[in-house]
C-alpha cells in the first residue's frame, strides 16, 4: 500500500535522476495566492492534487483561476498525466468545471511525444486511448511476449491496463535487448479519493535501476515541460513565474532548477495530513511560499 511517507522515500532514493538544485532556506505561509499577484505574472498549476483530486475539482480552484485572469495574471495547467492526448486532456478539465482556453494546458506526454524517434514503437497505454497523436508504426504491449520482443522503442504513456505480469515481461525484454524506453508520466503515484495510484513513472524507475543509460523522464521535474511552458511565454522572466504544485521533488524542485518561484500545496495532495516541514528538512526543497489550497 502507498503512503505519503514511502512515496516520498521513493522519491528521495531516485533523485540522483532529478535536475540539481540551489537549496531554498525557508518557506514562507501565505493564505491566498491572491497575497503574492504583485510577484508573479504567471502562475503554474500541477492538478491532481492542486486543481482537483481525481475526477472531482477541489472547491474554489476554479474561482481563484478566474480571480488571477482578473488581477492580469497568465495561467498555465502543467500535469504529468499522459493518459490523454491534447484533446482529452482539455475535455477533462472542462469536464471538471474549469474554464481553461486550449494554450493553458500543457502536458508531459507531448513532452514525450516531440522526442519519438523513427522505428516501431511499443507503446504501454489506456484501452480507451486511441493514440491518434502517435506515429503509425505502433502495437500495444499487452499480454503477447513477442511483441515485447519485435519492436525498437518502448513509450509508457498509462498504468491504467499495466500489471505485474506485463512488467515482468518488459523487463524480460528489456534483459534480451536494452531499447530505449520513454516514460511519458514521471510521476510515482497521484492522490485519489482515499489513497494514492501508481503512475508511469513508478514503473520506469524501477527499470531505470536496471537500465539507466536506456530509461528516459517527461514531465515534471524534467526540463522538457519547462520549455514547452517558457516557450510559450516568451517575454516573462522566469523569476516572475510561480509553479503550484502538491510534491516536493516534482513540482518544486522542477521549478526552482529553472529559477521559478513555487507554492507548496498541502491540503488535497501527497501531504494531506502532514506537517511538510519535516519533509522539506528531510530533502533539502522547500517552496518560497506555502498554503493549504490554491
Amino acid at each position: 500500500m502507498l503512503t505519503t511517507k514511502s512515496i516520498f522515500n521513493r522519491y528521495e532514493e531516485v533523485s540522483g535522476r532529478f535536475p540539481s538544485v540551489a537549496a531554498q532556506p525557508e518557506t514562507i505561509d501565505i493564505n491566498s495566492l491572491l497575497d503574492i499577484t504583485d510577484d508573479v505574472d504567471v502562475f503554474v498549476f500541477d492538478a491532481f492534487g492542486v486543481l482537483n483530486v481525481g475526477e472531482t475539482i477541489i472547491p474554489g480552484a476554479d474561482r481563484r483561476l478566474d480571480q488571477l485572469r482578473e488581477r492580469g495574471c497568465e495561467i498555465r495547467i502543467l500535469t504529468n498525466a499522459a493518459s490523454y492526448n491534447r484533446a482529452g486532456a482539455i475535455d477533462k478539465f472542462k469536464r471538471l468545471g474549469l474554464t481553461v482556453a486550449d494554450n493553458e494546458i500543457v502536458t508531459s506526454r507531448e513532452a514525450a511525444l516531440l522526442h519519438l524517434s523513427d522505428g516501431h514503437w511499443g507503446v504501454i497505454a489506456a484501452a480507451s486511448d486511441s493514440l491518434s497523436d502517435l506515429p503509425a508504426s505502433t502495437s500495444r504491449l499487452e499480454d503477447v511476449p513477442k511483441i515485447y520482443n519485435s519492436v525498437d522503442h518502448f513509450l509508457f504513456l498509462s498504468t491504467a491496463e499495466w500489471t505485474t505480469a506485463r512488467q515482468d515481461l518488459l523487463t524480460a525484454a528489456m534483459n534480451d535487448r536494452p531499447r530505449p524506453l520513454l516514460i511519458g508520466n514521471a510521476d510515482l503515484a497521484a492522490p485519489r479519493g482515499g489513497g494514492f495510484s501508481i503512475e508511469p513513472g513508478h514503473y520506469g524507475h524501477l527499470l531505470a535501476d536496471k537500465f539507466p543509460e536506456h530509461v528516459r523522464f517527461f514531465g515534471k521535474p524534467f526540463p522538457e515541460v519547462y520549455d514547452l511552458i517558457e516557450n510559450s511565454l516568451p517575454d516573462v522572466p522566469s523569476y516572475r513565474v510561480a509553479m503550484c504544485g502538491d510534491t516536493l521533488h516534482t513540482d518544486i524542485l522542477g521549478a526552482a532548477a529553472r529559477g521559478w518561484r513555487t507554492v507548496l500545496v498541502t491540503q488535497d495532495g501527497l501531504f494531506t495530513g502532514h506537517d511538510t516541514y519535516e519533509f522539506s528538512k528531510k530533502s533539502n526543497l522547500f517552496a518560497d511560499w506555502r498554503l493549504g489550497r490554491i
